[in-house]
C-alpha cells in the first residue's frame, strides 16, 4: 500500500510518501511544496494543487491522509492554511475516495506514544520507523511523514478517519 502524507500549509505544504505492507512502514520520498507572499493568493493555490496532482500521478497513493487543522490564536493564519487545506482536499477526492484526516494529538500519540510530543520527539521517531539516516527536515515535511504513518498505524480502523 502506498500512503501520501500531506501537512497543509500556504506558505509551505508537507508532503511525506511511504509504503506499507501492513508489517513495517518505508519511506519513498518527502519534502515541500513551497509558494511564496509574492505570489497573488489564487496562483499560490493553483501551485499547491499543481504539485500535489504531480504527487499523486507520480506516486498513485492508494490512501491520501492529512492533518487536521487545529488552530486557537491567529483566525488570519487558521483561513489561509483552511485554504491550503481545501486545496488538498480537492485534488485529494478528484483521485479517490480514500482520503483520511487526524489530529495532531492523533497523529502523536501513533508516532511517539505521547499526544503532546514536540517537534524533535515527532523527527527522532519518524527516522526510527523509517530507518532513515538522519532526521527529516523540514518540519513541515517530516510531519507529513508522521501523518501518513499515523494513517498506517490506524488502517484496521480506517473508516473512522474518512473524509465524509
Amino acid at each position: 500500500m502506498i500512503i501520501l502524507g500531506l501537512d497543509p500549509g500556504l506558505a509551505s505544504m508537507g508532503f511525506g510518501v511511504i509504503s506499507y505492507d501492513g508489517v513495517k512502514e518505508r519511506m519513498l520520498d518527502f519534502g515541500v511544496l513551497h509558494t511564496y507572499p509574492d505570489m497573488a493568493l489564487p496562483k499560490r493555490l493553483v501551485s499547491l494543487f499543481e504539485g500535489i496532482n504531480d504527487l499523486i500521478e507520480r506516486y498513485q497513493p492508494d490512501d491520501i491522509a492529512l492533518e487536521e487543522l487545529f488552530f486557537n490564536n491567529n483566525a488570519k493564519t487558521a483561513i489561509v492554511v483552511g485554504e491550503a487545506r481545501g486545496v488538498a482536499l480537492t485534488a485529494a477526492a478528484l483521485y479517490t475516495t480514500n482520503v483520511f484526516e487526524y489530529t495532531p494529538l492523533q497523529i502523536k500519540q501513533a508516532v511517539t506514544g505521547y499526544g503532546r510530543a514536540d517537534k524533535i520527539q515527532i523527527q527522532q521517531m519518524v527516522k526510527l520507523l523509517l530507518s532513515l539516516d538522519k532526521l527529516p527536515k523540514p518540519d513541515d515535511a517530516a510531519d507529513a511523514l508522521a501523518v501518513a504513518i499515523c494513517h498506517a498505524h490506524s488502517i484496521r480502523m480506517r473508516e473512522q478517519f474518512r473524509v465524509r
